[in-house]
């Protein structure tokens, strides 16, 4: 579900982002709940491309609460930076790579690839498709996760309101 402040940010970061170069994407529950999966909303998360990254936090720079910088886990790597709008985080991260099975890191992942539109409050939000996502909590064992989107994909099959 997006609340009013989650709304809020949409509104004040959309016509930032549309205007920038580098290609992006809201993912994570915000981007499962505009394509219409009734899930809580707590943060918003933006990936993009490398010089998208520090793109974003450039033209966003008086939210930044992390600056952009390369940084990694265990199980995923980025070009990540957090920001702070209204009281909600905002994570930033660009050239997001996942590490296999097989020990390896994958390419970063090319967001256009992946890229859908949804239409909400009067704004074309590029999201990540629920496969690619499905396949992404997979890669970084978070099992429960993608069964939630396995399910949620099949039983809404055709219902999806994104482009």
């Amino acid at each position: 579900m997006i609340d009013q402040e989650i709304h809020k940010v949409l509104k004040t970061i959309y016509p930032i982002l549309t205007t920038s170069p580098f290609p992006w994407a809201i993912t994570g529950s915000l981007g499962f709940a505009l394509q219409g999966m009734d899930t809580e909303v707590h943060d918003v998360d933006i990936q993009t491309d490398r010089p998208g990254a520090y793109e974003i936090e450039r033209r966003l720079s008086a939210y930044s609460i992390r600056p952009v910088a390369f940084s990694g886990t265990e199980r995923i790597r980025s070009h990540f930076g957090a920001l702070e709008i209204r009281g909600v985080r905002v994570e930033i991260m660009g050239d997001i790579q996942k590490r296999m099975p097989d020990g390896r890191w994958e390419e970063p992942v090319d967001v256009t690839r992946f890229l859908r539109w949804t239409i909400w409050d009067g704004m074309r939000i590029p999201v990540l498709s629920l496969e690619y996502e499905y396949r992404a909590y997979l890669i970084m064992g978070r099992i429960e996760k993608a069964e939630t989107l396995r399910k949620w994909m099949e039983t809404s099959a055709g219902k999806n309101p994104a482009e």
